[in-house]
């Protein structure tokens, strides 16, 4: 006898059903400019509804999270990137222009939909143009559905960022300028969107624009009590700076980095790489009568941007009881094997995460190269620098629209592979490219890192590298030019940590693998923002087929306008 095909049909609505998933948490936020001195200088920064920095977003794994985003700013698009939120079967939320969606244009409102499948500590961040230099961001917490694998008594939540006093539109023009416009070090480090500008340094013509009373840049205060232990949720949203984080008198304890866990590692201070989220426990087990800094340096550049500032209060003390001693210092901002052995440390919690595979199906080896196209100043991989095209890469591989993008495959490795890493490039001139690479199905990707010297002779600089849509094992760091023969060997295989964000270091090497296991076209890129701009980064696809039907709200761009917008 036949089936009735309504069964069929209810079975399926059944296991799909919203009865099934956890809860929904829903905001509505309006985007727009305000006035704020988040240093003491008053600025325009980017706010949601009206604040500085934006809302946090909190939810349990398997709830889904939908924000309609309303975007007032007059001239300005805009999108917003749900860091380390993996967004299976949900890529074109996944907030990035021209690769998953379309900008959402000044005065529209998209809506963005997705579940939180791990727990964690992750934020989010504008990611059109320079606006995460503008103040677009804020902390995204997902809380586990039962026990966690430490036990604490509170919990406290920062945001670390370095900021400048001009928009970001003035950054944007000097970086796209020829001769190249370079904005400088950061004015100020910000801990939860407060720092200390030295108003002493504005003319007088600008002083009523610089207030160092002003209750907006008042410092951040982590109040705790004395005898508990405090899980510490840490992340960086920084344009340009990689951070050392540290707590005067204070341990900590580093237990989660990007949403898993780690072995327990007890640290004096903690580098904390643009893109990167930590949890530390912190015991309050100093002198109950004191408040201590909270403090925050420059690492990997010659600092010129003074210490940012927090206060650990120890109630019932007054939370304006500052101090009495001076910030403990970092180390210093050029030991790099601090810097190398510190994140050798950090280590998957053994039962708790899953181990990489022996071998992997494909090898990509990426140089990273400071260039020039026609005379600007540009960064590339192997030699092509990326301008993501008009048309979002995931409508147009879905769609297969012709002509949207380059469909040639760019390189898996660099050429001449005796390249010199210690030396400004000989021939520094570059190409643009948008193409992808197509990674297949289920497949395991190496990607190996190469740092090398910028233009600048005798320089190399710190590069945080996120993939989105998946987190990866760090298999290794290493020095000097990767050798494939022996490297290799060197791997960790036992319990590397898994992460979405990861650093390489000055003239050196660093091997990721990932299983590329999420239908949809991610983005890997230098989290640093003028690093992305300027075209450092590549895009990766793979079970394109497997892609959902596409909303029509993120395909208002490009070709997709002309193809799907025609009629409702």
């Amino acid at each position: 006898m036949e089936r009735a095909p309504w069964l069929f049909w209810g079975v399926v609505v059944f296991l799909f059903s919203p009865i099934c998933e956890g809860k929904v948490h829903y905001h509505k936020w309006k985007i727009n400019y305000q006035s704020w001195a988040p240093d003491c200088m008053q600025v325009q920064v980017i706010s949601i509804n009206g604040k500085y920095p934006g809302p946090t977003v909190r939810a349990q794994v398997g709830d889904t999270i939908v924000v309609e985003l309303d975007n007032q700013m007059a001239t300005e698009n805009v999108v917003v990137h749900w860091h380390g939120i993996r967004q299976i079967g949900t890529p074109w939320n996944d907030g990035t222009p021209s690769m998953s969606q379309c900008a959402i244009n000044s005065g529209e409102t998209y809506i963005y939909r997705f579940v939180v499948e791990k727990a964690g500590t992750y934020f989010y961040h504008g990611h059109y143009g320079l606006q995460r230099s503008a103040g677009l961001y804020g902390s995204l917490i997902v809380d586990p559905a039962g026990k966690e694998p430490f036990s604490y008594d509170g919990e406290l939540s920062i945001i670390l960022n370095d900021w400048w006093h001009k928009s970001a539109y003035e950054q944007a023009i000097g970086l796209s300028s020829n001769p190249f416009v370079w904005v400088g070090e950061p004015h100020s480090l910000l801990i939860e969107g407060r720092g200390k500008f030295n108003c002493t340094t504005v003319s007088a013509d600008n002083s009523n624009t610089c207030n160092t009373t002003h209750s907006q840049c008042s410092p951040h205060v982590l109040r705790v009590k004395q005898g508990k232990t405090y899980r510490l949720r840490i992340a960086n949203v920084a344009s340009l700076s990689a951070l050392n984080f540290l707590i005067q008198g204070h341990k900590m304890t580093v237990v989660e980095a990007d949403g898993h866990y780690l072995e327990p590692v007890e640290v004096d201070n903690l580098d904390v790489y643009s893109g990167e989220s930590y949890s530390v426990l912190i015991t309050a087990n100093q002198d109950p009568a004191n408040n201590y800094w909270a403090a925050l340096n420059v690492r990997g550049r010659l600092p010129k941007t003074p210490t940012g500032l927090a206060i650990l209060n120890y109630l019932p003390n007054p939370s304006a009881e500052l101090p009495t001693s001076p910030p403990p210092p970092s180390p210093l901002w050029n030991d790099f094997a601090y810097s190398k052995a510190l994140a050798k440390k950090l280590v998957a919690l053994k039962g708790h995460e899953e181990v990489p595979p022996r071998q992997s199906h494909r090898q990509l080896v990426f140089l990273n190269t400071q260039n020039k196209i026609n005379g600007f100043l540009k960064w590339a991989i192997n030699n092509i620098s990326l301008v993501p095209p008009p048309t979002p890469y995931l409508a147009a591989m879905k769609y297969k629209i012709r002509n949207a993008y380059d469909t040639t495959p760019p390189p898996d490795v660099y050429a001449p592979r005796n390249y010199n890493i210690t030396v400004p490039p000989p021939n520094p001139n570059a190409t643009e490219g948008n193409g992808v690479y197509v990674l297949r199905m289920n497949s395991v990707v190496d990607v190996i890192l190469q740092n090398a010297n910028t233009l600048t002779p005798n320089n190399s600089e710190i590069h945080p590298w996120h993939l989105h849509g998946h987190d990866f094992w760090i298999l290794g760091y290493g020095d000097g030019v990767f050798d494939p023969a022996k490297d290799p060997k060197k791997y960790n295989l036992v319990n590397p940590p898994l992460r979405n964000t990861a650093a390489l270091f000055p003239y050196g090497w660093t091997a990721l693998r990932f299983k590329a296991d999420n239908p949809g076209v991610w983005a890997f890129h230098c989290h640093l923002e003028a690093h992305l701009f300027m075209g450092m980064g590549v895009m990766f696809a793979e079970g394109i087929e497997r892609v959902g039907r596409i909303p029509r709200s993120s395909m208002g761009c490009g070709l997709t306008r002309n193809k799907f917008m025609r009629h409702p």
